[in-house]
């Protein structure tokens, strides 16, 4: 990674900044080439890319810069601490980073967020939320979640549904949804939808709708949906960012700079957006972004700068 931490420095050195050099260097990069060009910048230039990058760019092009060159698990501390550090949560952000992870995925982050922050992320989620919403978020960091390779049970999957059923519509506690949304795989979780769905004449989603409220609902539709369809999720997740009013721009940096990460699931978010929203992607984010900021996340998306 020599060379390229060598480019990344000529396009911020001196007067100005070579904007689209830098992308080139940043953008299109993985998770451990990543950490290799911050490694090679720091040991042959003695500064910090981040840094650097903090203080040659700005706004949302920064940003996307930012996170790529963070790599895959601070920019997932990062992204977690901001969304519960000073007044109010971002909830959006929140459901992101912690939501449907694997079991090493959040023991990593958890880890990773105390070297980086002094303090666990278990604590400070817990003094962000409140009632039962912290619930569900200590189920879902305790990282209890069913592997993926255990095989799909049937029986447990009868089990599950009639319980989530009762905690809906014949209990006041309904615990037991959110017990079971966080610690099953998402080959069950899958299973449980599908049978839900056929006994009971609607979605899951549809019954979580309407028993649930506010950030809870949000969350645990979020787990349901992304088992269900991963593919649609994520090209949901995407136009929630761009639809309406004015771009959630920070929402569709954070989701469009977690995709690039993983070039498969990337081309499969793209293929069902253009299914279900009949528009490329890259051109609806053409229509919602300009300048440097745009062709930053273009190249995060693969199109070539």
């Amino acid at each position: 990674m020599r060379p390229a931490a060598d480019r990344a420095r000529r396009a911020m050195k001196g007067f100005g900044t070579d904007e689209v050099a830098l992308i080139r260097e940043v953008c299109p990069i993985g998770p451990l080439e990543a950490n290799g060009l911050r490694a090679a910048f720091s040991a042959q230039h003695h500064r910090d890319l981040v840094k650097d990058i903090h203080g040659e760019t700005s706004g949302y092009f920064r940003d996307v810069l930012e996170g790529c060159t963070r790599g895959p698990l601070d920019q997932d501390c990062y992204v977690l601490h901001h969304a519960i550090k000073g007044a109010g949560t971002d909830e959006a952000a929140l459901n992101d980073v912690l939501l449907s992870r694997t079991n090493a995925d959040l023991l990593a982050i958890k880890h990773r967020y105390q070297q980086l922050y002094g303090h666990t992320a278990e604590a400070d989620v817990r003094g962000d939320l409140s009632l039962k919403t912290k619930d569900l978020f200590d189920m879902v960091l305790a990282a209890r979640r069913a592997e993926e390779s255990a095989p799909v049970n049937l029986q447990a999957t009868q089990h599950d549904v009639q319980t989530i059923h009762h905690a809906m519509t014949g209990s006041t506690d309904q615990r037991p949804v959110c017990e079971i949304l966080t610690s099953r795989s998402t080959g069950q979780l899958r299973a449980i939808a599908a049978a839900y769905a056929t006994q009971h004449r609607q979605p899951l989603t549809a019954a979580i709708t309407r028993n649930f409220s506010g950030h809870m609902q949000a969350a645990l539709r979020n787990i349901v949906a992304q088992a269900e369809d991963p593919a649609r999720f994520d090209a949901d997740e995407l136009e929630a960012a761009m639809r309406g009013l004015g771009t959630k721009d920070k929402m569709l940096v954070r989701r469009i700079v977690a995709l690039h990460w993983d070039p498969n699931r990337l081309q499969q978010a793209r293929a069902a957006y253009s299914h279900f929203y009949h528009r490329d992607l890259a051109d609806r984010v053409r229509g919602e972004t300009s300048g440097d900021y745009q062709t930053a996340l273009l190249a995060c998306l693969g199109v070539r700068v």
